[in-house]
């Protein structure tokens, strides 16, 4: 199962917004992609191709790959959908705390996590009612020991850092009182480094990093992430039956902005898809923006030539080649607490002994 923001959203917010709103844009060969994926005991993500908010391949994606399971669908998707392997409620734009806007004001997605757990509850409720009543739609959803063996995986939190926040682990509590025993729960990564905050800010030379990135913004970052990290000490001793896994995301993708150049994506401030400025990034001029010259509309903010050899795709989101990366260095555990592997964390604490 999976909570979250961007970084999790399998078109869930595609799914609940007529998908018209966004345009489709190719990413040299391919189309761009927002894939996620999280293992549990057999369950992971759904992959889509066609919108404009599916970007990238998440890190997810290659656990499932790594794995063998199949993928998960976003929640909001009720069209002859196949929920037996779970689901995913993570939005584009999602914040732990509701935010007092629209989305068309903001850019911030009207399901926060309080209201990505309502949905959970009521789909783990209606579940069962459905598998009680049998006929054709009896085996399009989860069994109920599946609710218990499944891994939930958090990350959230990225844009509440641009929002203000308010750091609140409620939810995990709720989803283990509802049976969940297994959780995966991510740190936020260097908001620093991304583009998208070095062109929207004034950053001074003497903010600025070793490696090109506004110290203040990370420190933000690295602020929250101790704070989760306190929550998560907490809530080992508050569930005591819960496996808890924290992921440090931050360090990771911190890595890969200072060896960008020995990694072969070379200048990692470079945006694959965007139009103008320093880093070929304009924020009014967004990946995908289009404008009519003699009546015909053209892309103008267009996808770079090998998106494989840039980190981020546009200029907040991680492109495929940086994500398979990211998932490389965590997929083994190095930078988790406890240093449990991805494929260990999928057997709960049972079969946690030996980390725990």
């Amino acid at each position: 199962m999976y909570f979250g923001d961007h970084l999790l959203d399998v078109m869930v917010l595609c799914k609940g917004i007529n998908q018209r709103t966004f345009s489709n844009l190719k990413r040299g060969k391919e189309f761009a992609r927002h894939e996620i994926i999280s293992c549990s005991f057999n369950w992971v993500v759904n992959r889509s191709k066609h919108s404009y908010l599916c970007w990238e391949d998440l890190v997810f994606q290659f656990s499932a790959e790594d794995l063998g399971i199949p993928y998960l669908s976003p929640f909001l998707d009720s069209m002859v959908t196949n929920f037996t392997h779970g689901a995913s409620f993570a939005t584009v734009g999602s914040t732990i705390r509701r935010q007092n806007t629209t989305i068309f004001q903001s850019g911030y997605s009207p399901v926060s996590l309080d209201v990505q757990y309502a949905q959970f509850s009521s789909f783990v409720k209606r579940s069962e009612i459905i598998r009680k009543k049998g006929g054709i739609f009896k085996n399009l959803f989860p069994e109920e020991y599946k609710f218990s063996s499944a891994l939930y995986t958090f990350d959230i939190g990225l844009n509440d850092l641009t929002a203000g926040y308010d750091l609140n682990m409620s939810t995990e509590q709720k989803v283990y009182d509802l049976g969940g025993r297994t959780f995966w729960i991510h740190n936020t990564g260097p908001v620093g480094c991304l583009p998208y905050i070095m062109d929207t800010h004034v950053i001074t030379a003497e903010q600025v990093d070793k490696y090109g990135c506004a110290t203040p913004f990370n420190d933000v970052s690295q602020y929250f992430n101790r704070k989760l990290k306190e929550a998560i000490v907490q809530l080992r001793k508050d569930l005591h039956l819960a496996a808890i896994t924290y992921v440090d995301i931050y360090s990771v993708k911190y890595s890969l902005m200072a060896e960008s150049e020995e990694l072969g994506f070379g200048d990692p401030f470079l945006v694959c898809c965007g139009y103008g400025g320093k880093y070929n990034f304009n924020n009014e001029v967004r990946c995908g923006k289009m404008k009519t010259v003699n009546g015909t509309k053209m892309v103008i903010a267009k996808s770079c030539e090998d998106p494989s050899t840039r980190i981020v795709w546009d200029g907040v989101h991680y492109t495929e080649a940086a994500n398979r990366w990211v998932y490389s260095q965590i997929a083994e555990g190095t930078y988790s607490d406890p240093h449990v592997p991805i494929k260990m964390a999928c057997h709960g604490k049972d079969g946690l002994r030996e980390f725990y």
